[in-house]
């Protein structure tokens, strides 16, 4: 009997053999994981946007939900045993009519505009409840433009320089405690005597809201990016050094994408800030706006006014809410391609 020698290589496979036969008797060992780890497919959607799964919706959702349901239901039991002078407190109900009786004045007031229109002469009806909100709108996107192109740049060089931030400390802690209802006054007084035109190309009252709004919204954007600025991490301006960085670039490559959660943060809180300014402004100077609709129909004082009243503070809060979702969304669109 002649004896064989046997080879290693008779019962060791190629390295490709065995990984695939472990993959094999792996998958064959346990199903189960192997299913659960198979990940589907996403669907692609616009900026690297992600679906959340459903329940994690639903966790998301019914907090804010129920919250929301709850007051609802103490305001319905609660607002028929409160007595004004206008009357029972309206309910989320009576609310709810009065917010669609003003848009069907808002419809009315279109179609008799379109018709002037085309008579040939101008439509002079009353600015009606939308018409009102967008010029609030328009006013608040003026100030609070203003305010931030005014409070970035100071910021940032009060940021990176400790003397500049010395010397407008002072005046920052002593101007932003001022009430707008302060401000008011000079400010229409300032506006009234340069702008002497008979038709101006923006109106006063507009241009006084604006300024106002810029005013009292500018100190927590100019405050929170100064401290953005001059919290920068030191190894990244010993980098700047090392690398010879001019002005420009630094601000551009290391302050600027270090910063800009901060610039953000001072920008919501000065856009929520120039919105209760606005309402406020309109309603002590009455300039148009939701202030305005608000202060005449508190002096209306029929039986319809104080839900047309709450429809606007109802109103008001929504857009206050939006407005700072809209500015979270920049925040987080501007702040996804950071460098730094």
């Amino acid at each position: 009997m002649n004896a064989v020698a046997l080879r290693k290589d008779d019962f060791v496979g190629t390295e490709a053999e065995v990984m695939e036969g472990g993959a094999a008797l792996l998958s064959e060992a346990t199903p189960e994981t192997s299913v659960e780890t198979v990940a589907k497919p996403e669907k692609a959607l616009p900026f690297g946007i992600k679906l959340p799964s459903a329940r994690a919706a639903f966790e998301a959702l019914w907090p804010p939900l129920a919250g929301v349901g709850g007051f609802l239901a103490v305001w319905a039991v609660l607002a028929p045993l409160v007595q004004t002078s206008l009357g029972t407190l309206p309910g989320p109900g009576d609310v709810w009519s009065a917010f669609l009786g003003l848009l069907d004045e808002a419809a009315a007031s279109r179609v008799a505009a379109q018709e002037a229109v085309a008579a040939g002469y101008a439509y002079t009806g009353p600015p009606t409840f939308i018409d009102q909100i967008f010029t609030s709108l328009e006013t608040v996107a003026a100030g609070f433009t203003l305010a931030t192109l005014f409070a970035v740049p100071l910021g940032l060089i009060a940021g990176m320089s400790k003397r500049v931030n010395a010397a407008i400390n002072p005046l920052v802690q002593v101007m932003r405690p001022v009430s707008p209802l302060a401000w008011l006054p000079i400010v229409t007084m300032v506006v009234s005597a340069s702008v002497t035109s008979d038709d101006p190309t923006l109106a006063k009252s507009f241009i006084i809201s604006a300024v106002v709004v810029m005013l009292c919204s500018l100190w927590p954007t100019l405050i929170n990016t100064a401290i953005g600025t001059a919290s920068i991490d030191k190894d990244l301006i010993a980098v700047g050094r090392v690398l010879r960085l001019g002005w420009f670039a630094k601000l551009t490559r290391l302050v600027l994408p270090s910063s800009l959660p901060y610039i953000f943060t001072g920008m919501r809180l000065s856009l929520g800030t120039g919105w209760m300014v606005l309402i406020a402004a309109e309603m002590l100077a009455q300039n148009p706006g939701l202030g305005k609709f608000v202060w005449d129909e508190f002096q209306n004082g029929s039986e319809k006014s104080l839900a047309r009243i709450m429809v606007a503070v109802v109103v008001i809060g929504l857009i206050g809410f939006a407005l700072d979702r809209v500015m979270m969304a920049l925040q987080s669109f501007v702040s996804r391609n950071r460098t730094v």
